[in-house]
Order: structure tokens, then C-alpha cells, then sequence
């Protein structure tokens, strides 16, 4: 962050209300049908967040290695609760996967890493989060200045107040941690009580994560990925962690040295990945078209598949347990 931002723009400091880039956006919002009385009360409230611009800084973590990365997310606790969501929303994850295609061990297991279903929804204010990256982050303030819109005409069409809902740093809520843009394109009612809600209501995130997936082309029935065998040392064509769709054909990957444990058409299109153990030694997969929808959720091909390990482990407890 510069450091005029830091200098001019303490915490006591900032007036959010009275900031003439507030004003520009009051009047775009008014334009769209939202009373400026509520839209004045609603930026009364909000509150500069440096700690906010010092997370977004710090946001590129340290590179972890795959069992790293896995160890975080791939607990017996994670699991168990996973395997309890299951359980609990039985009926409503049988019927998003009849509607949207998504199998229910996947859906809990998205939930699962973003919240640990429901539990860590996140303790930012989502107006001050917004507010602030929206006027003061040096690079990406008008991407955040389209998510503190989005964000307000939510609160407003859903009748709750802005400054009472809670979310990451970044401005993602609820139990799927939508930001707000992708809550308005992707979040769906799914019991019927006219009402999107992904703050409090776990039936409406069932279907809204299924309804995501499916928009960004899942599969149904589909792998998501194969095992594979490869060459100890990285080929040249590979980097750890890369984020591409699958448009590499299982010939084509067999001529990097990385090779199916399975029988697959060669005319099959996949994206090889490649993980580093605890003890150094690379272990090779092939993604298909659904790994690579759930990097639409997070680019990170550790993410995804993180996720896609808790989802079959949580399905194995579910099936253990009957």
C-alpha cells in the first residue's frame, strides 16, 4: 500500500460518509432505485479498516506444499462434522444433486472448507471490509467498488442492515463465503420462503453451491480426477500448482512421462497435476472438466484438491457410519 494511504488515512481519520467517491456511488445507487436515506444511514456506519488493507496485503501466503496445504483441512474433526452435515441435510443434498447434477459430498465439503459448515462465517464487518477496499485499496478499488454495490443492493432487496452482517476480510459471506457479485448470480432460494439467504440458512447454500457448480459446467457423473504415474523430477512443461483447463489430451501428458493408473481414452482431455509429498517425491493425477470447475470456486489446484479429498472422505464416513 502507498504510503499516502497510510499516512492520510488512520482509522480516525477517514470520513466514509462524506468521501466524494460515497457521494458518486450514493447517486449511481439512488439511480437504481435504492432510497438515499437508507443508502446515507447505511455508509453512516461504515468504518475504515486498515487492518482490513494489511490483510489484503498479506494475502499471498507463503507457498505450502501439498501436504501442508491438505493437513489443514483433512482432519478427522473436518471429516466427522462433514460426515454429520451429510446426515443432517440428507433430504436437501439429495435434492440439489437431482436438480443441479453436484454430488452432496461435494457440496459439504465446499461448505466445509470455507466455514467448517457454517461455524467461521467470518468476523469482518462486510460494509466497513467493502467500504474501505472499495476507496482506499490502491489497485483493486474498482473491483471492490463493484462488491460494495452488489453488497448494498443485496442488504437492501433482502431488508437486513448492511452493518449487521459479518464475512471475510475480503467481503465473502455466509456459509459458501460468496463474494457479492457471485451472490447475486448464483445464490438461489432453495426451500421457497422468498428469501436468498447464505448468511443463516444452510438450505439456501446447499443449493446455491450446487447452482455454482453447475453454472460453471460440472458434469454430472463425471470424475473429477485419475491417479497417474510419473518422472521424479518436475517435466518442463509442468509448474507446481498451475491453474488451466483441461486441453491437454492423456497422449499428449503420456509424453511428459505421466501416465494413467487407469485405462482412458487417449482422446481424453485432461490437466496433469502434480503434488509434493512430505517427503519430497511428486505424486501425479489427471484432472478432468470437474477439477477444473471447482478451481472456478478458488484457482488453486491445492484448494481443489483439498476439497475433493475431504469430499471422499466424508462420503467414506457417511458410508462407514450407515
Amino acid at each position: 500500500m502507498p504510503a499516502v494511504f497510510a499516512e492520510e488515512h488512520s482509522a480516525e481519520g477517514v470520513d466514509l460518509q462524506h468521501n466524494e467517491r460515497t457521494q458518486i456511488l450514493v447517486d449511481e445507487l439512488i439511480a437504481q432505485g435504492i432510497p438515499e436515506a437508507w443508502l446515507r444511514d447505511a455508509f453512516s456506519q461504515a468504518a475504515y479498516s486498515q487492518e482490513v488493507l494489511d490483510a489484503m496485503e498479506g494475502a499471498v501466503e507463503r507457498r505450502l506444499k501439498w501436504h501442508e496445504y491438505r493437513d489443514i483441512f483433512l482432519t478427522e474433526q473436518r471429516i466427522e462434522e462433514g460426515a454429520a452435515f451429510m446426515q443432517a441435510h440428507a433430504e436437501t443434498l439429495a435434492r440439489a444433486e437431482d436438480v443441479y447434477g453436484v454430488p452432496g459430498n461435494v457440496i459439504t465439503a465446499i461448505i466445509g472448507v470455507e466455514t467448517y459448515y457454517g461455524r467461521h462465517k467470518g468476523r469482518h464487518r462486510v460494509l466497513d471490509s467493502l467500504a474501505t477496499l472499495a476507496f482506499y485499496h490502491p489497485s483493486r478499488g474498482d473491483f471492490f467498488r463493484g462488491e460494495l454495490a452488489a453488497f448494498l443492493q443485496i442488504a437492501y432487496e433482502q431488508k437486513v442492515d448492511p452493518a449487521e452482517l459479518y464475512g471475510s476480510y475480503a467481503g465473502a459471506m455466509g456459509y459458501p463465503q460468496f463474494i457479492p457479485t457471485s451472490y447475486q448470480a448464483y445464490a438461489v432460494d432453495f426451500d421457497d420462503d422468498g428469501i436468498r439467504d447464505l448468511w443463516e440458512n444452510p438450505v439456501d447454500a446447499i443449493g446455491s453451491v450446487a447452482n455454482y457448480f453447475a453454472e460453471h459446467g460440472w458434469r454430472h457423473n463425471g470424475a473429477i480426477y485419475h491417479e497417474a504415474t510419473g518422472p521424479e523430477v518436475l517435466p518442463q512443461a509442468l509448474t507446481f500448482n498451475q491453474t488451466s483447463s483441461p486441453t491437454m489430451s492423456v497422449a499428449e501428458t503420456a509424453q511428459q512421462g505421466i501416465e494413467p493408473q487407469e485405462a482412458l481414452t487417449d482422446t481424453l482431455f485432461v490437466m496433469p497435476l502434480v503434488f509434493e509429498k512430505d517427503d519430497g517425491q511428486l505424486r501425479y493425477r489427471l484432472g478432468e472438466n470437474n477439477f477444473y470447475v471447482i478451481t472456478r470456486y478458488n484457482h488453486s489446484h491445492l484448494y481443489a484438491m483439498a476439497v475433493t479429498e475431504l469430499a471422499e472422505a466424508i462420503q467414506q464416513q457417511a458410508e462407514e457410519q450407515g
